[in-house]
């Protein structure tokens, strides 16, 4: 059965982002209260702006260029989001376990913007739904 996605909502990398935000939220609650304008609300909105990228990314997505664009901002923000999770781990915030598995989850979501990258002209086009297997995102 072919799965065709109709709105971002629906794409395997918005949701890994989603749950990424959602356990970033989830540590960052308990930094302590001085990190809470510079450490927390910094890796919060990085976290956060890589989703906001890629539904900015769905709506211009008839132009490969743009489409290409905002998901590289995607990117760079997962990347900014993997810093933050270091420094919190070096600030000794975050416990190894859950830095390994944030960072891993962050690669992940780092390749499968890349493959839609690589990808970006088979999203171009009048089409109001996108069959998504035909993107490989090679996470493994």
């Amino acid at each position: 059965m072919t799965n065709y996605v109709k709105h971002f909502r629906e794409l395997k990398v918005y949701q890994k982002q989603r749950e990424i935000s959602r356990e970033v939220f989830r540590l960052s609650r308990q930094f302590p209260a001085e990190e809470k304008f510079s450490l927390t609300d910094q890796i919060r909105r990085s976290s956060r702006s890589v989703g906001a990228q890629i539904a900015e990314a769905w709506g211009k997505r008839r132009y490969p260029k743009h489409f290409t664009s905002k998901l590289t901002d995607a990117d760079g923000e997962q990347l900014e989001t993997q810093h933050w999770l270091i420094e919190a781990k070096d600030c000794g915030y975050l416990a190894e376990e859950d830095f390994q598995r944030l960072t891993g989850w962050c690669e992940e979501l780092g390749r499968m913007l890349g493959a839609m990258i690589q990808k970006a002209d088979s999203f171009a086009g009048s089409q109001d739904r996108l069959r998504e297997e035909s993107i490989p995102y090679f996470t493994e």
